[in-house]
């Protein structure tokens, strides 16, 4: 954290979480004048201790984390995801035998993507963001924000006066920056909750990821890397209706346990609970504009989509890679061309996913008879077609968009 009284910038950033803490690496390593806030402390973030959450990168968004000097740092392995098996079933029987199943050896170009444990990119971030000596990380702190027609102002509270060319919004879905600019935003509620945890299991998973569909909403199994907390271990995102979700959360362990073999079947052996459980409602949010006077949103301050494919995460990478490319190009880089140019990319692509998962969801997340017959025969077509299935595997891989 800076003494000096006041700070001249190209970029300050406010959100020091994977998405803005990525962009500052980048920008802090190629000589862009950057400050990075947040409003927590960033050490804790990093407790060992560990609590079964982790996130799917996708193999083209994992390309921006290398790119920021964050993959090689991070300190507890990733798990390949070399497979992907799609089906549908209901709560407590066998899964219909029609199902999609993706081999990454079929796509000749390594994992779809990789498991990677939230406190391992914590610690990656936080060990990268102290090593760039450009940079200028502050935190905890809150500050306030005025934008100019030429420049922004960012005064942080006890702390220095920040006067940059853009201010980078990347506080999360509620982002109090977004509010501020007037920016309007819609929610789509799926009265869906999802239940988020890690599992150990007597078998191997063999790094095939399940994406199993039931009525009240999917059912993900992400293969985690061995540790020494378990030699065979899974991620968890189970979506219900958010009435059951919360009565899950409330029963004791047991319990739980008998509702989650219900459902993953028994292909991985017995299970157990690893770390604590996660409840989160679901939603889609859609930002009306990206942009405003020396502004750009990132991440989820700029949109949300259902976990249904596991993408939320991977959409703000894209954000991250597309506006530190065009910061990089020099000039101005809040000026209202830069800021065009990023929402003319970044919003289409972000829309398409939001479209595509609210489809998925409310198309699988039923019981009705003619649907289900329908998405079966679908799912079973693709995995018969092989063009057809090469296409959803590229799609599935995440590549870079320009």
């Amino acid at each position: 954290m800076s003494d000096t009284a006041s700070l001249v910038l190209d970029v300050c950033i406010i959100g020091a979480g994977p998405n803005g803490g990525t962009l500052a690496c980048i920008l802090a390593e190629a000589g862009i004048r950057t400050a990075v806030l947040d409003q927590a402390a960033l050490a804790p973030m990093e407790h060992a201790d560990f609590d079964g959450r982790a996130y799917a990168i996708a193999a083209g968004p994992q390309k921006v984390l290398e790119r920021a000097g964050l993959w090689e740092r991070l300190p507890i392995k990733p798990g390949p995801i070399t497979g992907i098996r799609v089906s549908d079933g209901k709560v407590g029987k066998r899964a219909s035998p029609l199902f999609l199943h993706f081999d990454s050896e079929e796509a000749g170009a390594g994992p779809f993507g990789w498991m990677v444990e939230a406190r391992s990119l914590r610690m990656a971030l936080n060990a990268r963001l102290a090593s760039l000596e450009a940079l200028h990380v502050i935190a905890p702190a809150t500050a306030s924000v005025e934008r100019f027609a030429d420049h922004a102002v960012v005064q942080v509270a006890g702390g220095p006066r920040i006067t940059c060319k853009l201010v980078v919004a990347a506080e999360g879905r509620r982002s109090p920056l977004r509010a501020q600019a007037g920016i309007q935003t819609t929610s789509l509620p799926y009265g869906q909750s999802g239940i988020v945890f890690a599992m150990g299991h007597e078998l191997p998973h063999h790094g095939t990821a399940l994406e199993h569909f039931l009525p009240g909403g999917p059912f993900a199994q992400l293969p985690l890397a061995p540790s020494e907390v378990a030699e065979h271990a899974s991620a968890i995102v189970w979506t219900e209706k958010t009435a059951i979700a919360e009565r899950l959360m409330q029963v004791d362990d047991e319990s739980f346990l008998r509702e989650l073999r219900r459902r993953i079947g028994t292909h991985l052996g017995e299970v157990r609970l690893l770390g604590r459980r996660w409840c989160y409602p679901l939603s889609a949010l859609l930002v009306h504009r990206y942009t405003d006077t020396r502004l750009a949103l990132l991440g989820d301050a700029a949109h949300g989509v259902h976990p249904i494919a596991g993408q939320g995460l991977n959409l703000g990478f894209r954000d991250v890679n597309l506006l530190a490319d065009l910061i990089l190009e020099g000039g101005d880089p809040g000026d209202t061309e830069t800021l065009a140019r990023y929402q003319a990319v970044r919003r289409p692509d972000n829309l398409t996913m939001l479209a595509a998962t609210d489809v998925l969801d409310r198309l699988f997340s039923n019981d009705i008879g003619p649907i289900r017959l329908a998405r079966d025969v679908g799912i079973a077509a693709v995995h018969r077609l092989p063009g057809l299935k090469r296409m959803f595997m590229r799609q599935a891989m995440g590549a870079l968009m320009a």
